[in-house]
């Protein structure tokens, strides 16, 4: 008589406060069961990292779909991964806009509701010692913060814009491309965002511009003070990307960044996303 037996996740801590390193086979991640596991997991840890797993286009896209609502990012519903890179030969006119990457940030801050999760999978690392991406958990860096800190700072609201991170890797950006990303608009957002599990995190990066109801410059220095903070060793994890290698973060928990690599290395990521769940608040 055959046995059934039950799946367990297997993962282990790769830093105090951020990342978990899951250790099961391709075959238990792709038959689904362990997807609610998955879930609570990333929400505690910020990062989830599946060393050389090896995913297909196809095996990532089935895979996003047993974490959640699969969010395409092309035209219709045509289920595809999308080419992360920011050599134009490879991501065309979406490499110039994806040099905003470089700095941190949170996707979807132009939206009401962000994306919940990315998934990205390595095809082709740039040099070691280049190309790492970034993390930094936002839950933890903000509970960390003195309590007359966390007073400060709990009702303000932040203008974000996709226009201001241009002036991070173009101080003097041509005035069409400035209009083109203006109009976008922009989008007021809660510094602390308390989530519906009680929780709160920072709502921070290079899309916030401006705090309403403060001086320009107080603004400015209180938002840089914040992403100093919160991008501190102990809140920060950088993975070192190897062929295979897939990463799962917690958008609405985390910031992160591309670290710098050469344009013509010929580094390739690829990307699914899982829909947002939970507004801005």
């Amino acid at each position: 008589m055959a046995v059934e037996t039950q799946t367990t996740l297997k993962h282990e801590a790769i830093k105090d406060l951020i990342g978990s390193r899951v250790l099961n086979s391709k075959e238990d991640l792709l038959a689904g069961t362990l997807g609610e596991d998955l879930r609570d997991l990333l929400e505690q840890r910020g990062v989830l990292v599946f060393p050389q797993i090896g995913f297909t286009d196809e095996e990532q896209i089935a895979f996003t779909k047993t974490l959640g609502t699969y969010a395409p990012e092309r035209r219709g519903d045509e289920e595809a991964v999308t080419k992360i890179s920011i050599d134009p030969a490879v991501a065309g006119p979406t490499a110039e806009y994806l040099k905003g990457s470089l700095y941190w940030h949170i996707d979807g801050t132009m939206q009401d509701v962000p994306i919940l999760a990315s998934i990205l999978s390595c095809k082709k690392p740039s040099p070691k010692g280049t190309g790492n991406t970034g993390f930094c958990n936002t839950y933890a860096s903000y509970d960390a913060l003195p309590q007359e800190e966390k007073d400060r700072i709990e009702d303000l609201k932040v203008r974000h814009g996709a226009w201001a991170t241009l002036f991070f890797y173009n101080p003097e950006p041509p005035v069409a491309m400035l209009k083109g990303m203006q109009a976008i608009g922009d989008n007021t957002l809660p510094l602390v965002w308390t989530h519906k599990s009680g929780r709160k995190s920072l709502v921070i990066g290079n899309t916030a511009h401006t705090v309403e109801g403060m001086d320009v410059m107080e603004g400015r220095l209180l938002l840089n003070e914040l992403r100093e903070w919160a991008t501190r060793e102990e809140f920060t994890y950088s993975h070192e990307w190897s062929e295979g290698d897939l990463v799962i973060w917690d958008n609405t928990g985390t910031m992160h960044r591309a670290e710098w690599y050469d344009v013509t290395s010929g580094r390739l990521m690829v990307r699914t996303k899982l829909e947002g769940e939970e507004p801005f608040a």
